[in-house]
C-alpha cells in the first residue's frame, strides 16, 4: 500500500530519525524507504536500510537530549516531498534547523536529501 507523501515525510523525521527505540525504528524504516534508498546529507551519502538505521542511531547517540520537530507543513510537488525541521532540547530554541527533500517512488522514499539551514 502506498503511503501519502506527507505520511512518509513525518515517518522519516519522527519515526526514524526521532525514534529512540531501535525495534520501532526498524519497523518504520522497512515501510518508509525503498530497499535501495539513497540518503545524502552534507557529511555523506549512504545506501540501504541498514545505512539509514546506522545514520539515525549515530545522530541519536550524538545528541541524546535533542528532539526533532517539524518546522512547517509538508510541501509536495508530484513525487517530491519537502519538510523543514528543528533539532534541539525539548522546549528550547533549536540548535540545528534543516530541510528534508524526498523523492518518492512506488509509495516509499527512494532518495532523501537533508540540508542544514543557516
Amino acid at each position: 500500500m502506498s503511503e501519502p507523501i506527507e505520511t512518509l515525510m513525518h515517518a522519516n523525521l519522527l519515526g526514524v530519525f526521532g525514534e529512540r527505540d531501535p525495534a520501532r525504528r526498524a519497523e518504520v524504516i522497512a515501510r518508509t524507504y525503498a530497499d535501495d534508498v539513497v540518503f545524502a546529507d552534507p557529511e555523506s551519502v549512504v545506501v540501504g536500510h541498514a545505512a539509514i538505521r546506522d545514520k539515525a542511531q549515530s545522530l541519536i547517540d550524538q545528541s541524546p537530549d535533542f528532539v526533532f520537530t517539524a518546522a512547517g507543513p509538508v510541501l509536495e510537488s508530484q513525487d517530491l516531498g519537502y519538510l523543514t525541521w528543528n533539532l534541539g532540547p525539548a522546549g528550547a530554541p533549536p540548535v540545528v534547523k534543516g530541510v528534508d527533500i524526498a523523492l518518492v517512488r512506488d509509495g516509499v522514499i527512494a532518495k532523501l536529501y537533508t540540508l542544514i539551514l543557516p
